[in-house]
């Protein structure tokens, strides 16, 4: 399946609660309704890309000859997993971390808002900056809005200076709060940020007496570009010459913490950037150089936010490790770790939810994420490779029916997939029958079984040596991508009641849905389309464009479609960040699911591939908690 395609969800984004919307609408621009500017409709999907080596073929012991993909074996042991200590479980730890949030409550409290300060707005936005890059943020969601209002309260067409009586407005604190109030879902234009893009050619090049002040401004100008929304010129412009000052200010400043900060920032952007992994990154930081911010925050507050930003990363992490001791134990009991034809990936998964969900209560989500991703892919290994065309006809109808009984004649493979994945599809609906009060099993079962006739066609183009054209191959992949039948449970199970209504806002085909589907497959075939051509899966974003355009090559195809996916990450920005009747923390998660799987496609198949990046970052969050 492409893992590129399920659907995402993560921890929540501050933001104005559901039954209180904010009194400040955005103003958002006008144009950007008009859909004349899409080019492609549908989202696409396709199968987990694969390890680039050719497809290998065995014969069984039943005489049935059949393709595998010589894929890497699991990486993490059940006793590894089941060894890990889950070491900030006791409760003084929590007791501490209590103590600490209280006190970073006061340092909100105490922020200045006399007129005498000079530096109240800066001051504001930086406090809220700091909570949310270390981490922290969802413990002060009260705090925050009422810092943010503070800030919008003075916020006008020309942006905004450090302080309230600034007689003229600076780039750093425009930037800043530019980013953090759009993304907060205030109202505010890009077009406040071309007054600061500089047109003098001395600022491109930065020598080594650069102001460290001036190169931190041009760090914000940066990260406020890349949350442009369509046809943003201004956004643009400064993305542009950000980047460009930016990776020439790396060659000459000494501050090595300052230079950590810009490579970050330019390596993972804000699309690849999940919420664990850039908390982890800033304590690094700030845990090296005491200096971070020095001007918004009191010294004598400074250990303080970094040592909860540790202790809440790793009780958080202790969490994770019970949770992912769970799903490995339902691993080896549902019998998936005997298919040795297929990739074993379910603590990649588990990762995948864990790295923007965060929140305790969230639990059955995280692991409910992870079994379903698992299970889609032992389906896709299934169809894609393992099974025969006639096996596969039988396999389809039964799961249509979802009668066990119906594949007793099938080998036991299919036997151990389908029982997991039938136990796993009820336990969901009865997760999601708590929150919602009444049964969605039947729900799910039409969800399900549509997607499987998806797979069913991929694999009969697949045994044909068919390709489709972009439009069919997309029309299919909306719902082979397994975003839908994936998170559908999730969202279910989540502290949201839903209307009828509702849900049919949230699940496909709304257009935010539609756009994470595309995107994401997108973005699958332009980093995997070379490995499976080796391996015999011509189908691809590539191959059908070029079906359909004749006269062009693999490089027009990419430029395309790289072209492609910037414009429609603008638009995933708006339908996101936009207010409407959707529950924000069912967008939170959803986007943040896709920023992670745009961080394990940012070298390679991270998924198939999981034994160099990816083993890294799981280690990295998930295993070793951070020094105090």
């Amino acid at each position: 399946m492409s893992l590129g395609c399920i659907t995402p969800l993560a921890s929540t984004v501050v933001g104005h609660k559901l039954q209180k919307p904010p009194l400040h609408k955005p103003v958002f621009h006008r144009k950007l309704l008009n859909r004349e500017y899409l080019t492609i409709k549908l989202p696409a999907r396709r199968r987990v890309p694969q390890i680039p080596i050719n497809m290998a073929l065995i014969t069984t012991d039943e005489g049935v000859t059949r393709r595998i993909g010589n894929h890497h074996p699991n990486l993490w042991e059940d006793d590894f997993i089941q060894s890990l200590s889950k070491s900030y479980e006791a409760p003084s730890y929590g007791e501490r971390a209590e103590k600490l949030i209280k006190d970073v409550k006061d340092m909100f409290n105490a922020l200045p808002v006399q007129s005498s300060s000079a530096d109240d707005l800066i001051q504001h936005l930086s406090m809220v900056d700091n909570v949310e890059r270390l981490g922290i943020d969802r413990h002060f969601q009260n705090e925050i809005k009422t810092a943010l209002d503070y800030v919008y309260r003075y916020w006008n067409d020309k942006g905004v200076g450090c302080g309230r009586k600034s007689h003229c407005a600076d780039l750093n604190t425009t930037a800043l709060g530019f980013r953090i109030l759009r993304l907060h879902r205030y109202g505010v234009s890009s077009d406040i940020l071309q007054q600061f893009i500089a047109k003098d050619e001395k600022l491109l090049h930065p020598n080594s007496q650069s102001n460290e002040e001036e190169i931190k401004s041009i760090l914000n100008l940066f990260r406020a570009s890349l949350i442009a929304f369509p046809q943003e010129k201004a956004l643009d412009d400064a993305k542009s010459f950000s980047t460009t000052y930016l990776k020439q200010a790396l060659q000459k400043i000494n501050n090595s913490n300052l230079s950590r900060e810009i490579q970050f920032n330019l390596e993972y952007g804000w699309h690849t950037n999940v919420p664990r992994l850039e908390a982890r990154t800033y304590i690094d930081i700030y845990g090296e150089d005491n200096s971070w911010d020095s001007k918004s925050i009191n010294n004598i507050f400074y250990s303080k936010i970094l040592e909860l930003a540790k202790l809440d990363f790793n009780m958080i992490q202790s969490l994770q490790q019970q949770e992912l001791q769970i799903l490995s134990r339902w691993w080896i009991g549902s019998g998936l770790d005997k298919l040795e034809f297929s990739r074993h990936r379910h603590v990649e998964y588990y990762f995948w939810a864990a790295a923007g969900c965060i929140e305790p209560k969230y639990s059955i989500f995280r692991i409910g994420f992870a079994k379903l991703a698992a299970l889609v892919t032992y389906l896709d290994d299934i169809y894609d490779t393992y099974g025969t065309m006639d096996e596969l006809k039988i396999f389809t109808n039964s799961i249509k029916r979802w009668d066990l009984q119906a594949i007793e004649g099938l080998p036991e493979f299919m036997k151990v997939a389908f029982k997991a994945f039938d136990e796993a599809v009820r336990d969901m609906a009865q997760e999601a029958k708590k929150t919602q009060g009444r049964d969605t099993l039947n729900y799910a079962h039409k969800a399900w079984e549509v997607f499987i006739d998806s797979y069913m066609r991929e694999a009969e183009w697949l045994a044909m040596g068919y390709t489709p054209s972009l439009e069919e191959y997309l029309e299919n992949g909306k719902v082979s991508a397994g975003s839908r039948v994936v998170t559908l449970h999730l969202i279910l199970s989540l502290d949201v009641p839903l209307s009828d209504d509702v849900l049919k806002e949230i699940n496909y085909p709304s257009r935010f849905d539609e756009l994470l589907f595309l995107i994401l497959r997108l973005r699958d075939d332009t980093r995997t389309f070379k490995a499976e051509a080796d391996r015999g899966e011509e189908v691809s974003c590539i191959t059908c464009y070029m079906k359909d355009h004749p006269e062009s090559n693999e490089e027009d195809a990419l430029k395309y479609l790289n072209s492609l996916i910037d414009e429609r990450l603008k638009e995933l920005n708006w339908e996101y960040l936009k207010l409407d009747n959707v529950p924000i923390v069912r967008k939170d998660n959803a986007y943040y699911l896709s920023k992670g799987l745009h961080l394990f496609y940012k070298e390679r198949d991270g998924f198939t591939i999981s034994n160099i990046e990816t083993k890294n970052l799981i280690i990295k969050i998930i295993i070793e908690p951070t020094p105090m």
